[in-house]
């Protein structure tokens, strides 16, 4: 790959604005691709988070899971259970608990599948070790200016 600076010239660059190019390439990406078979990204997280719980989860817990994934928010996740819903996907119970159906098995898998490619795409050429100081020097970065790191 050819790096847009030296190495003397890239220890200078701004950590702000090469994580933001990272997050915009890789969420636009993922959205692009999400799209491509019918469902939003949010609408992903939720199929997700029904498909691969252990024990049935309840829309409170499901909506505040991913709440504050990419700034959704409450009633942004509200809304996108609600689609998925309406697309048949899972089901809600009187008590607020959520199951996925048969539709929404075959549909995770489908989008599940679509997640795995997008992750060989994204780690191509990128080691397990490059990858794993990549996050901690990431997280380091988010705590020294105060942040979040943790987005459950």
């Amino acid at each position: 790959m050819e790096y847009s600076h030296t190495d003397a010239e890239l220890i200078q660059q701004p950590i702000g604005y090469w994580s933001w190019a990272a997050f915009k390439a890789v969420v636009d990406r993922t959205r692009a691709a999400l799209a491509g078979i019918g469902v939003t990204q949010p609408q992903w997280w939720v199929l997700a988070q029904v498909a691969r719980a252990d024990e049935v989860r309840t829309r409170a817990e499901v909506s505040g899971i991913l709440r504050n994934y990419l700034d959704t928010g409450s009633a942004g996740m509200e809304s996108e259970i609600d689609t998925v819903i309406a697309h048949g996907w899972i089901t809600e119970d009187a008590e607020g608990r959520l199951r996925i159906t048969g539709e929404g098995r075959a549909f995770f898998d489908e989008a599940a599948a679509v997640q795995d490619k997008l992750r060989a795409e994204r780690h191509a050429g990128i080691s397990d070790e490059e990858y794993l100081v990549t996050l901690k020097v990431l997280q380091r970065f988010i705590r020294n200016t105060g942040g979040q790191a943790w987005h459950h």
